[in-house]
């Protein structure tokens, strides 16, 4: 007979910011200047956007005069590398040092982005600098979009399990504002900026002990991380996504998305839960990607849930803005952070169109 899987455990949560702090007025002014003149009427007609997208402030990796100007695909790739990976091994250290490791410690490392391309890929860069073992395994993951926070976890948890006793090191960082394109005057580019923000994210995860006991039998302790799914929608690719243009990436994003939720979630989400022997009654914490204002709203009416239910995740949306994948990250540690416990789910959407859902007992 087969032993069962012992439980991952989530040991520690980081997250980290680039210096610069965005305020709402100061990205709505700097994208009246370079939108006014060249798209007048969309411009005024999408400018409550900033009031209505439910974020104060951001982060960004340059200072907002970098995007007043026009940058190439060269640029744009170097900047990311840069900045992805100081956020990153800043973001390690943290739940490493939370957790009471140090990078020898890690035997797996899943890698989430969206945001940038790199090869070698960031992971394998950021060993250079953190002295990870040679023998460190290494799953990047790319083009999950904001369900990669979601999708991450429940991955790392997966080969926590795998190899009960090994430590898995769950990376995401996104720089979302390195694809803002002033040129271009389209509706996609000023949502976009009065959402997005860039960010990192780790996590330490942990099944059994090296000796492959379970751990609530002496192992590793923290919050028991449960079933894990994901649903994707056929014919769907065009909800949300990249354009692949000369200068960079161009977001797309369809204004279907709530009418998406408000009608295909619930039942999407209700399966996942079935499947688990639960029912939406049973969840005590709604951890849900901070995605917008809009977002939010249509969570609220498909699950049937109070205002005070989406706490941290308006908390998240609005001190940091969207971060895509690190967003759902963010609102776990600062539910953790909060002293929340019980049973909680993880979810957010992304590129797919994809549902990502992760039970955890906090």
């Amino acid at each position: 007979m087969t032993a069962a899987a012992p439980d991952a455990r989530l040991l520690s949560t980081a997250i980290k910011t680039p210096p610069h702090r965005l305020s709402q007025t100061a990205v709505r002014d700097l994208c009246r200047d370079l939108f006014a003149d060249s798209a007048p009427g969309l411009f005024e007609r999408l400018a409550p956007v900033y009031l209505n997208a439910g974020v104060e402030t951001r982060y960004a990796c340059a200072p907002i005069g970098w995007y007043r100007r026009p940058h190439g695909w060269a640029e744009r790739a170097a900047l990311f590398d840069r900045f992805a990976l100081d956020l990153l091994e800043d973001a390690a250290w943290a739940a490493l040092d939370q957790a009471g490791l140090g990078a020898a410690d890690v035997d797996q490392i899943v890698c989430v982005t969206t945001t940038g391309v790199s090869t070698p890929s960031l992971e394998a860069r950021l060993a250079e600098r953190m002295a990870f073992r040679a023998d460190v395994r290494r799953t990047p993951l790319f083009g999950l979009g904001c369900a990669g926070g979601a999708l991450g976890l429940a991955r790392a948890a997966d080969l926590a399990r795998a190899r009960p006793g090994e430590t898995v090191l769950l990376l995401a960082v996104e720089l979302c504002t390195l694809t803002f394109r002033p040129q271009v005057a389209a509706k996609e580019t000023i949502v976009a900026s009065a959402l997005f923000g860039d960010a990192a994210g780790a996590a330490v995860i942990r099944a059994g002990d090296a000796q492959g006991g379970d751990a609530q039998g002496g192992g590793a302790q923290g919050a028991a991380l449960g079933p894990a799914g994901e649903h994707r929608w056929p014919e769907s690719l065009d909800v949300m996504g990249w354009e692949v243009a000369d200068d960079g990436l161009g977001v797309i994003f369809s204004q279907a998305i709530p009418t998406l939720i408000d009608r295909d979630l619930p039942p999407a989400l209700d399966g996942f839960l079935q499947r688990a022997g639960l029912a939406r009654a049973d969840i005590a914490h709604w951890l849900l990607h901070p995605g917008g204002a809009k977002v939010l709203a249509a969570y609220e009416r498909a699950f049937d849930l109070p205002s005070v239910a989406l706490a941290e995740t308006r908390s998240v949306l609005r001190r940091m803005g969207n971060c895509s994948s690190v967003g759902v990250l963010a609102v776990l540690d600062r539910a953790r952070a909060d002293g929340a416990s019980g049973c909680s789910l993880i979810a957010a959407l992304g590129p797919g169109f994809t549902a990502g859902f992760q039970l955890i007992d906090l």
